[in-house]
């Protein structure tokens, strides 16, 4: 019956060990390029939304505050 009971008991933690993994994957996700909403490239002056495939140019100013382009671009209806 001890022999019982600790297998029920590993399988059952197991299964919870298994469904936290899971939970915490769909949260984190992959990190793919894919995934990303927004991409910085300062090398060549641009800010990029994927969501709305826009880009920027003058990143400086962006990230001194200056949002004002990227906020009228995101409250326009989507095209889709």
């Amino acid at each position: 019956m001890q022999v019982l009971r600790s297998r029920l008991f590993e399988a059952k933690t197991q299964a919870e060990k298994e469904g936290v993994d899971l939970e915490r994957k769909l949260q984190v996700g992959s990190g793919e390029r894919t995934e990303k909403i927004r991409t910085y490239n300062f090398p060549q002056d641009r800010i990029t939304d994927h969501r709305i495939g826009k880009s920027w140019h003058n990143s400086d100013a962006v990230m001194n505050g200056d949002l004002d382009k990227i906020v009228e671009e995101l409250k326009k209806p989507s095209k889709t």
